[in-house]
């Protein structure tokens, strides 16, 4: 239970520190709406998503008002549509009645128009992987994501170029918006089959029917703990991390059991993730810099988040049974103000943030390059991520955002929690005949368990 001290501290960080519930995500299977009709699938998925959670938003919404506690997204995650749709090809059809299912029932994201291509993809899961552009382009609401790697299969090199495809497609596709298409695309190692966090969100084949997800975020409560401490050694600033994910944490858990009850559904997962927003004072940048940094991107920021996510972790499987996802710090580059502002100044390049995705959660995030760039190169950004991926037995995932008609100290703006970004250089020399030769790389030697 959770005692009147703990409440009274919960208050002050939801009042003056941003803690929020990121988002409170229902997972569905919608394996039994396979069919052998595209149209008879799509009216399934309909049905079943509007059955599932025509009151996630509802019970979201009374939950916060209940507890006091501010609940930013309510979204839904689906079975792999490349599973799904499989029977049928009615891949896009699909995914329209997704949208419209979303645009029903009035969450914020839909995600789960998925494959799971890491070793191999049969012909129907590459003529799926052809509609992605065109179905972000054309939807609202639906995320997408494709998982090119794992530490047991290792790297599928032909998935990675055509999720470089995909991104330069889905940004062109959208050019008139500064490429949002791509921003709702994520190229992953090591998917994860509970993260409640858009784009990449699906729902496992190893879940239950219905589940509740949710991802809390606290970067400002965080670093405010910290400054209480200004002279503390790093095991010090450590233990400081722990308790405060343990109280970030326990909010989470509340919220959780509770959706789940009310909305008949298993209770799945909390993501501790400290997840920020463009918001002044919800930085995971600013938490680095509290650390000890004059800026993110400096010798010693890799250390740090290192530091940070593990203290994280530690603090958060104290506080809850069922800790999941990705769980930990997340780097996005558009979302969070002192990594737009590293970025501006020349403090962070997209070679750092690379060395930092070895020990945070996910990895390259919403990070905007100029729309010149090859999709061999972004191919090949893609295979270095997901390399840290499977060597280090973690999730790694990529989401870059090519902005046509802009270059390197542009400004692209995407609006609302995904904010605006600096575009940043790439390297420009060409990794085209390494992308070219297709195959797979092979699982690193520790990948053999059994």
């Amino acid at each position: 239970m959770i005692n009147g001290i703990e409440i009274l501290e919960t208050v002050k960080m939801i009042k003056e520190h941003h803690l929020d519930i990121r988002t409170v995500t229902m997972g569905i299977s919608l394996t039994d709406c396979i069919s052998e009709s595209a149209e008879a699938t799509a009216r399934k998925v309909y049905d079943k998503i509007c059955f599932a959670a025509g009151k996630l938003v509802p019970t979201a919404e009374e939950i916060a008002d209940m507890y006091g506690i501010p609940i930013v997204n309510k979204r839904v995650s689906v079975t792999p549509i490349a599973i799904v749709g499989a029977a049928s090809c009615g891949f896009e059809k699909i995914a329209l009645a997704m949208d419209k299912a979303a645009e029903s029932i009035g969450i914020d994201f839909i995600g789960g128009y998925s494959a799971l291509v890491q070793k191999g993809a049969s012909e129907k899961e590459r003529l799926f992987l052809k509609s992605i552009p065109e179905v972000l382009a054309g939807t609202k609401k639906v995320c997408s994501s494709v998982n090119v790697a794992s530490t047991r299969a290792g790297i599928n090199m032909e998935a990675v170029a055509a999720a470089g495809r995909i991104m330069k497609r889905a940004a062109y596709l959208t050019r008139d918006r500064d490429g949002i298409g791509a921003a709702k695309f994520v190229a992953f190692a090591n998917a994860v089959e509970d993260n409640p966090f858009m784009a990449g969100a699906f729902h496992g084949i190893g879940e239950a029917d219905r589940v509740i997800n949710v991802g809390v975020s606290g970067p400002g409560v965080v670093k405010t703990a910290l400054e209480t401490i200004p002279d503390g050694d790093l095991s010090e600033v450590g233990e400081v991390i722990k308790r405060t994910a343990f109280k970030i944490t326990r909010v989470g858990q509340l919220v959780a059991r509770k959706a789940a009850e009310m909305l008949d559904a298993n209770f799945g997962i909390v993501d501790l993730s400290l997840a920020p927003t463009p918001a002044v004072g919800d930085s995971v940048a600013r938490i680095l810099e509290e650390i000890g940094l004059e800026s993110v991107g400096a010798h010693g920021t890799t250390a740090a988040l290192m530091l940070l996510n593990d203290a994280v972790k530690k603090g958060g499987i104290m506080a809850s049974q069922h800790v999941g996802g990705l769980s930990g710090a997340f780097i996005p580059v558009s979302e969070d103000e002192g990594m737009i502002a590293a970025a501006e100044k020349g403090a962070l390049h997209i070679e750092k943030l690379e060395a930092m995705t070895a020990v945070c959660s996910v990895g390259l995030d919403m990070i905007a390059v100029p729309g010149d760039t090859p999709e061999e190169v972004i191919a090949a950004i893609i295979a270095d991520e997901a390399a840290i991926g499977v060597v280090n037995n973690k999730t790694t995932a990529v989401r870059l955002i090519p902005v046509y008609g802009k270059g390197v100290g542009e400004r692209a703006e995407f609006g609302g929690l995904l904010g605006s970004a600096p575009i940043m250089p790439v390297n420009p020399l060409s990794p085209a005949k390494l992308i070219s030769r297709g195959g797979r790389i092979a699982a690193p030697v520790h990948a053999n368990k059994n």
